[in-house]
């Protein structure tokens, strides 16, 4: 195996460091990135790229992010973005919160951060807003209590192709959760591998910085975020990564990584299956830019005015989060029919033997 690319020599390396000196030296514009890992601004919705277009073009040039990090439903929530680099998509936000919602971005790079401050008044004028509703904050997001964000204290996390990066991934979902408000979410874009991605490429510091290195095992993943309080990770969306350069597809070998948008909501009464309680729901259409349907995750494209069949963990992320004034709500929880039909159904009638199954509704 080689062990350098574009010159650049494997070593051991400290993560904050590596991150630091790529993201705010060796990358100068999202032009600098050696993959497609970072770059997927395709199929933008209109409204979303009406925001962009008001933001400022050198908080463009310096973004990094690698999917949409754009949940439904923002009017008047209070929002924080984990690793929000030049503050692209904490500007996007701001707009789409109003100036009744408030936008806190956190970052440890010092270069990333004085390109976001540098526009904070630029961007209040330019919504009309008469005071600003976003800040930034320089720290570390696995270390959310060192900078003052208390419990409880906001609506939605997002972040975009940031945990990977993070050498305590744990952590990071442990304050995520703390600071989250019961009912609120964390809405994410980042990078998955297909394996455990070996520690001599953890220690290779372009494919670290090109969040490849840094990757989450998928099973790992779902693993800690159920064992961090959220317990029924939603996929959004997908999309494999291609490795156009050479030397880096060469170091990856048969490793395969996707990027991929989850969804996990801080509610404590989540099963750990999708229990069929005769539960449905009706999207009532109200939530702007989404009013023909809401897609909840991947496999719940929830029609307006049609009677939706939900399990209960669906029920509750609807009725108990920011959603519930947009649905109408039937059936409670007095009868139980079992696995919700499709999902996780635990044996085969014929043989009664353990077997898994994909989940229809979830």
């Amino acid at each position: 195996m080689k062990n350098t690319v574009n010159g650049v020599l494997i070593q051991p390396v400290k993560e904050y460091n590596v991150v630091k000196e790529y993201y705010g030296k060796t990358l100068q514009s999202s032009q600098d990135l050696k993959t497609d890992a970072c770059c997927t601004d395709t199929q933008i919705p209109h409204y979303i790229k009406n925001a962009l277009a008001d933001v400022h073009d050198e908080v463009l040039a310096r973004y990094y992010g690698c999917g949409l990090i754009v949940p439904e439903q923002l009017e008047g929530m209070r929002v924080l973005d984990l690793g929000c680099g030049a503050g692209r998509d904490c500007y996007v936000l701001s707009r789409l919160v109003g100036e009744n919602g408030y936008v806190v971005g956190v970052d440890m790079t010092s270069e990333q951060l004085e390109v976001a401050n540098q526009y904070v008044d630029y961007h209040t004028q330019k919504y009309g807003y008469s005071q600003p509703n976003v800040e930034f904050k320089q720290g570390y997001i696995e270390r959310l209590d060192e900078l003052g964000l208390d419990d409880d204290s906001f609506d939605i996390i997002v972040s975009n192709c940031v945990i990977n990066l993070s050498p305590d991934k744990e952590a990071v979902l442990r304050e995520a959760y703390r600071v989250l408000k019961p009912g609120g979410e964390i809405y994410f874009s980042d990078v998955y591998a297909d394996r455990r991605v070996p520690e001599t490429l953890v220690k290779h510091p372009i494919l670290y910085g090109e969040c490849l290195s840094g990757a989450w095992y998928w099973n790992d993943f779902l693993k800690m975020a159920k064992t961090n309080g959220f317990l029924d990770p939603r996929l959004v969306e997908d999309r494999r990564i291609s490795f156009d350069n050479a030397e880096i597809a060469e170091l990856m070998g048969n490793i395969r990584c996707f990027s991929a948008t989850y969804r996990l909501f801080k509610l404590s009464r989540l099963e750990s299956a999708s229990e069929d309680y005769g539960q449905t729901v009706i999207y009532k259409g109200t939530i702007p830019y989404h009013e023909n349907v809401l897609k909840l995750d991947k496999h719940h494209l929830i029609e307006t005015g049609k009677a939706f069949p939900v399990c209960g963990n669906t029920y509750r992320m609807l009725r108990e989060t920011r959603f519930a004034p947009h649905f109408e709500f039937r059936g409670l929880w007095e009868n139980h029919y079992g696995i919700f039909e499709g999902c996780n159904i635990p044996f085969d009638d014929s043989q009664q033997e353990l077997k898994e199954a994909t989940c229809g509704c979830c």
